[in-house]
């Protein structure tokens, strides 16, 4: 088996490049923009002739688990300077990760940027998308990484859904499992008519018997969920799961002393999401949502953007509503650049998320981990689903009951700017939706028990 699986892992090393060639036409449609001039991301950062014989490897898939898994590590490397610690993103290229600096710290895998912006469950054409990008083999490429790990004294944090799961529970490893995508809250709150809704409740847990078999391995160490309701459920089932608090909550300030500069204002965040060219549909809806917006004071709006945006795309778009670019005008709140229409100005600014959340009012959100943050930060918010492949109307369905209506779906643009008016006028309606997102959301500092609870169970 041995001899087998080494074989089928070389094949694939030289099959592989052929079939990036075969398919490149294909995808250079669907490439984000802002990455189409860098070279091609699928690159191993596997050796397999490391001399580790001791480390701990994270496999994660998806942005938030990237951010979650990061925040994690460095805790991690303080507390164990002698440990090699890995990384394998299952999704994107790890970026979050190149923040990392330690000589005991590497990513390793394949890595690739899919279309869709993760293993698209939303769309049928993102699947097929994601498939002819290759995601199958870079897949069994990175399963192949991870069973070498079985042979060597290695441990394993997954974080995410079933795939990193599986990966863990494959390696014969010892390992722990941080569920972050999935909650009980999404059934349990008002549940419609849905099949999904019944077949939850049948389940008693949104997640699937064949997770839940993998959660009772004797290996499996830790096991921790996003949120309460969820690892009650699962205790019923004498599966023993835990809560920490939420450690999406750690990464985003609670409070910007920065805010008394621009408190005179009325203040909506507009959150676009972080895959192109999806995220510039999203802003040009939201932009011509609020072209027919009337405030009688001041409008400002935050538009943070993930890194890999592209700037003059962005720029293009609100030159087309009538926004000119303000170089006299100051707020002081670390803004790349301010843009102005009548009484609406537009904030940009790359990277700053975290600092910008707590001072907005509103939140106009197409995003996902960004949005469940304001959430926590008690910002109620609305989207207005597209087409997608990421953010989807079954996808902001789902994100609205898991946050109990702290972000509300429009299914136009009439239902959302009457919406967005109410909740900029009427405050106590507002702090309504606010606690109700609060209270899904959790509280923070869950990392820090979190690498408390692995140093004792697993790393120990």
């Amino acid at each position: 088996m041995e001899r087998f699986s080494a074989k089928l892992f070389t094949n694939l090393n030289k099959a592989a490049p052929r079939f990036e060639l075969g398919i490149k036409d294909l995808q250079s449609s669907a490439l984000p923009l802002g990455h189409a001039a860098k070279k091609d991301p699928t690159e191993s950062f596997y050796d397999l002739n490391s001399k580790v014989t001791q480390s701990l490897l994270f496999i994660c898939n998806g942005h938030g688990e990237d951010v979650i898994a990061s925040e994690i590590i460095k805790r991690l490397l303080k507390k164990n300077e002698n440990k090699i610690i890995e990384v394998m993103p299952l999704v994107g290229n790890g970026d979050v990760f190149n923040s990392i600096k330690s000589k005991n710290f590497r990513k390793i895998g394949y890595l690739k940027e899919l279309p869709s912006g993760g293993f698209s469950n939303q769309s049928l054409k993102g699947f097929l998308l994601d498939l002819f990008a290759g995601f199958l083999i870079y897949n069994l490429r990175n399963f192949l990484i991870v069973k070498q790990k079985s042979k060597k004294e290695c441990k394993i944090i997954a974080v995410g859904d079933c795939l990193p799961l599986l990966y863990a529970w494959s390696s014969e490893c010892e390992f722990s499992f941080i569920g972050t995508p999935k909650s009980d809250h999404t059934w349990t709150s008002r549940p419609g008519w849905a099949l999904s809704d019944f077949y939850h409740k049948l389940k008693g847990s949104e997640w699937d018997p064949w997770e839940m078999f993998l959660m009772t391995s004797p290996r499996c160490k830790n096991l921790i969920m996003r949120d309460q309701i969820t690892a009650n459920n699962l205790n019923r089932k004498n599966i023993n799961a835990k809560y920490f608090g939420n450690p999406m909550m750690d990464f985003v300030y609670s409070k910007n002393d920065k805010i008394s500069n621009i408190i005179s204002f009325k203040r909506i965040i507009l959150l676009v999401g972080s895959r192109y060219p999806e995220a510039l549909k999203n802003l040009d809806n939201f932009l011509d949502c609020l072209q027919d917006f009337n405030l009688s004071k001041d409008l400002l709006i935050l538009l943070p953007l993930s890194i890999n945006a592209n700037i003059v795309k962005i720029q293009d778009y609100l030159i087309k509503y009538g926004f000119v670019k303000k170089k006299k005008i100051e707020f002081s709140i670390d803004e790349d650049s301010v843009w102005e229409k009548k009484d609406q100005y537009v904030v940009i600014g790359k990277g700053k998320f975290n600092l910008w959340a707590s001072m907005a009012e509103v939140g106009l959100s197409n995003a996902g981990t960004a949005t469940e943050q304001i959430a926590g930060l008690g910002i109620p918010s609305l989207s207005l689903p597209g087409s997608g492949p990421q953010f989807t109307k079954s996808f902001a369905k789902r994100q609205s009951r898991l946050l109990g209506g702290s972000v509300l779906v429009c299914k136009n643009k009439k239902i959302l700017l009457k919406r967005l008016s109410l909740l900029l006028r009427e405050k106590v309606y507002r702090l309504k939706q606010a606690e109700i997102g609060k209270k899904r959301m959790g509280y923070a500092g869950a990392s820090k028990k979190i690498v408390d609870s692995m140093i004792s169970h697993l790393l120990s």
